[in-house]
């Protein structure tokens, strides 16, 4: 038997929870710095304040991440006055301010505490920062083997943001329960953290199925509901933990599938990056997954809930004509996503998948086989 260890987070939800940062930060030192997008700190900023005053944590200063997750805006960051006096890190904002500071808290060896002002991804509570080159091309995964030591979901503060976010988050977080039991499909001897991890996916779909379209409808309104905050716990934690089960040994195998090889394969037209959130475009990927995978009665549960909130279902929505698919099969098809898959994806299968959809989208009427 190996020996292993595995870190989950910790986290804090609620309409309240900076009021807990004083009892959960000051064990580790008493000055924080701040690190995050304009408009993130700027959205945070008042709370944080007032939280901290009169407390044991003192917030010494406030700065720019960079603008993006990359590696020379750490090394800058590594070298700013602030964040050498700092006995830990504030991360704020979004995926690429968070992962950008959780790359230098383990850089720099200092205690990292998460603060996400949008709910798009589970990067609050990960053992990952996802890095690109300072141009915004993607470089790699940059793994490490804790979670930031506390995130603060802070629900008042994400229903007030804008609501694509939470749109795209849904499409990104139900696809980890389809990407993560077909690629581990008929392997009766996974280890345990593995099988958890498959087995808690399940939780990335349900409560997005029960509960996304009227969270976005209250996100929209700024309303803090029940069915926001479900839906937030789905995209931030539950996807997180399932994250870092599956990739604990540091592999993508079950952490990714064909639902993020389409992504990437759209990702060679530029207006893909430029015009569509990440999220929004996987959520599409994951009907052509099912196609592929002939799940016919799960594409049409989750083409119809595309429909209902307005997630891609059709290659119009991303802006894909059909002169454009075989350079978007072609790139698929050289991405690592699908490479452990309980069979081999072929061009056949992804044509295949591509004209069903077309058809749907013009009869409703799949033919299946």
């Amino acid at each position: 038997m190996e020996n292993y260890s595995i870190n989950l987070p910790s986290y804090s939800v609620g309409d309240n929870v900076y009021e807990k940062i004083e009892k959960i930060c000051s064990p580790y030192g008493s000055k924080a710095v701040v690190i995050g997008g304009h408009k993130a700190i700027n959205s945070a900023k008042e709370l944080l304040i007032s939280a901290t005053k009169d407390t044991k944590v003192s917030i010494i200063d406030f700065v720019w991440y960079g603008g993006e997750s990359c590696f020379e805006n750490v090394d800058e960051l590594a070298n700013n006055e602030s964040v050498q006096k700092a006995d830990y890190l504030f991360a704020v904002g979004g995926g690429k301010a968070l992962d950008t500071t959780k790359c230098l808290a383990v850089k720099i060896n200092k205690p990292v505490f998460t603060f996400p002002t949008i709910a798009s991804n589970c990067s609050p509570v990960t053992c990952v920062s996802i890095m690109y080159t300072k141009e915004g091309v993607f470089k790699q995964p940059f793994f490490f083997e804790k979670p930031p030591k506390h995130a603060f979901i802070n629900t008042n503060l994400l229903c007030k943001s804008p609501s694509k976010y939470l749109w795209a988050g849904m499409g990104d977080t139900y696809a980890k329960y389809f990407e993560s039991s077909v690629s581990s499909r008929g392997e009766d001897t996974l280890v345990h953290y593995h099988r958890l991890g498959v087995v808690i996916s399940q939780m990335c779909l349900e409560p997005i199925l029960k509960y996304g379209k009227k969270a976005l409808e209250d996100n929209k309104n700024k309303v803090n509901s029940y069915e926001f905050e479900q839906t937030v716990l789905s995209i931030a934690i539950t996807t997180g933990i399932a994250s870092i089960l599956l990739t604990a040994e540091h592999i993508i195998d079950y952490n990714t599938g064909l639902a993020h090889g389409i992504f990437y394969g759209l990702t060679s037209f530029p207006h893909i990056e430029e015009n569509h959130i990440h999220g929004e475009v996987v959520g599409f990927g994951v009907l052509i997954l099912l196609l592929v995978d002939k799940q016919y009665d799960m594409f049409k549960k989750m083409y119809d809930f595309n429909e209902s909130v307005g997630l891609p279902t059709s290659i119009a929505d991303v802006e894909i004509e059909e002169k454009d698919l075989p350079a978007v099969i072609a790139k698929t098809l050289e991405m690592p996503d699908a490479d452990h898959n309980p069979y081999v994806v072929t061009e056949e299968m992804l044509v295949d998948a591509f004209d069903k959809l077309s058809n749907y989208n013009k009869t409703k009427t799949l033919l299946e086989g």
